[in-house]
């Protein structure tokens, strides 16, 4: 079992974190530097991108966690594998509550014609983004290392 589920493992915890270290890396300060109708037009462009991809890789990673969580022959392993589980999940949950919300709207709206109530939404949707970065590279960091205490 072990065989087959880690690896799938770290292919969905190591694609959502790496699309989020991305982010942190130049997406988001790029997407920070531009002019609010060129930002809106990049915000929706790259949304609906990685909208249909990240959810399959945290939802993957919880699950596979979960199962490793419950079969893997090491105590410790199943403790940073449940911990990895934990971590993917409340990556989930910011993501469905707080920045998905985001990326929904920003689609509706006409970059060429913002609406005069237009709120930037740059600085709380960064904020909550660098919170799940971080939050989907320690469940990798955890999930590496359980995986160290099964080899």
């Amino acid at each position: 079992m072990l065989n087959l589920l880690a690896p799938l493992l770290l292919l969905c915890n190591g694609l959502a974190a790496g699309v989020l270290f991305g982010t942190q890396l130049g997406g988001f300060p790029y997407l920070a530097s531009l002019p609010a109708d060129r930002y809106v037009h990049a915000h929706a462009f790259f949304g609906q991108r990685y909208d249909p991809a990240m959810p399959i890789c945290l939802i993957g990673t919880v699950v596979l966690d979960a199962a490793l969580a419950v079969t893997a022959a090491d105590a410790t392993a199943r403790t940073l594998f449940a911990v990895a589980g934990v971590l993917a999940a409340a990556t989930a949950l910011i993501s469905v509550t707080k920045n998905a919300p985001v990326n929904r709207w920003m689609r509706t709206i006409d970059p060429d014609n913002l609406p005069e109530d237009f709120r930037d939404p740059r600085r709380e949707w960064g904020t909550w983004n660098r919170r799940r970065s971080l939050l989907t590279i320690a469940a990798l960091v955890a999930n590496c290392a359980a995986l160290g205490f099964l080899l």
